[in-house]
C-alpha cells in the first residue's frame, strides 16, 4: 500500500547528490520517469514474493519500481561504484529486500547467490554488455534455467531480431538461441526521449519465457553451429559450416538441408536437426 512505502527523494536529485552523470563507456542511459519503470516491473507479472535480479540499476529508478510494486527481493548488480553508494541509500529505505551487488555481471555467477525457487530478471540492460549478458542467460546447460522469465530492454534492433522468422533480415543467430526453447515477444517500445541522456535509437521491452527441452540438442553444439552458420551468413551453409565441422556437407544432407542453402533460410527445427548430425558425427564430448 502506498502509505507503507517510505518518501524517497527524486532522482534527479540523487543523481546530482551522487554526481551520476550516464557514462557512455558503461553503456549507461537512466530510466527516470517512474510511471514508466513501474509498468515495466508490472510487465514482469505478480511481484509478490518473488526475487528479482536487476542488472545494471544505475541510480535506481527501476530498482524503486520493482521494489513498490512488491517484490520481496531485488538483487542489484551494478559495476559503477558510484551507483553503489546510491543503491545503498535505497537499500535502507527498503531493509531487507535489496541486495547491492558491485561488479560485472558478465563475470558474475548471480545464480550462486539465491535461494531456493526459479527468480525473475528484470533490466535496463547496459546497451555495451546488453546481448552477451542474454546469449549468456539462453545458453544455461540447466533447464529449465535458474529464471523462470526475462523483462528486458533492448535497443529495437535486437528486439525485432529475437522475435524474427527466417527468410527476414532481422532472423540471425540471436532468433535461433532465443526461439529453440524459449518464447519471446515484444511487450512495447520506449521512447528516446525516455532516457537521461536519450540515445540516438528507439528501445524495446521484451519478454522471454522458457519452454520444453528439445531433446537429444545440447546448448554447446547449437552454439556453435549458429555461430559458424551465421558467421558468414552471405555464404552457402556448405561453406560456412566448415569453419565448425570438415563433415559440413554430410550433416547437412543428415539434416535434410539443400548444401545451397544459406543461414537465414533456415528455419529453428532445422537448426535443431543441424545440430544433432553434428553432435552424432562429433561424437561423446
Amino acid at each position: 500500500m502506498a502509505g507503507d512505502l517510505p518518501t524517497l527523494p527524486p532522482l534527479r536529485d540523487v543523481i546530482r547528490q551522487h554526481d551520476l552523470q550516464a557514462r557512455k563507456s558503461l553503456g549507461q542511459n537512466f530510466l527516470l520517469d517512474q510511471n514508466l519503470t513501474r509498468r515495466i516491473a508490472r510487465a514482469a507479472g505478480p511481484l509478490e514474493g518473488a526475487t528479482v535480479v536487476e542488472v545494471g540499476p544505475g541510480p535506481g529508478g527501476l530498482t524503486r519500481a520493482l521494489l513498490i510494486e512488491g517484490a520481496s527481493r531485488v538483487i542489484a548488480v551494478e559495476k559503477d561504484p558510484r551507483c553503489v553508494a546510491a543503491l545503498a541509500e535505497l537499500a535502507q529505505a527498503f531493509p531487507g529486500r535489496l541486495e547491492v551487488i558491485e561488479g560485472d555481471a558478465t563475470r558474475l555467477q548471480v545464480e550462486e547467490r539465491l535461494g531456493p525457487g526459479p527468480a525473475r530478471i528484470v533490466a535496463n540492460l547496459p546497451y555495451n554488455v546488453g546481448t552477451l549478458l542474454l546469449v549468456n542467460w539462453l545458453s544455461s546447460e540447466r533447464w529449465p534455467s535458474w529464471w523462470d522469465s526475462l523483462t528486458l530492454m533492448f535497443q529495437k534492433e535486437v528486439a525485432l531480431r529475437l522475435v524474427a522468422s527466417p527468410g527476414s533480415k532481422d532472423y540471425g543467430r540471436l532468433s535461433v538461441l532465443a526461439q529453440w526453447r524459449s518464447r519471446p515477444g515484444i511487450l512495447f517500445d520506449v521512447d528516446r526521449r525516455a532516457f537521461t541522456p536519450p540515445p540516438k535509437i528507439t528501445s524495446s521491452v521484451v519478454q522471454i519465457r522458457p519452454g520444453e527441452m528439445p531433446a537429444g540438442v545440447e546448448p554447446t553444439a547449437l552454439a556453435a553451429v549458429t555461430a559458424a552458420a551465421f558467421g558468414q551468413r552471405r555464404k552457402m551453409l556448405r561453406s560456412s559450416l566448415k569453419s565448425a565441422t570438415p563433415d559440413a556437407e554430410r550433416i547437412l544432407e543428415t539434416a535434410g538441408i539443400p548444401p545451397t542453402a544459406r543461414a537465414e533460410e533456415v528455419d529453428v527445427s532445422g537448426f535443431l536437426r543441424l545440430t544433432r548430425a553434428y553432435q552424432a558425427l562429433r561424437g561423446p564430448k
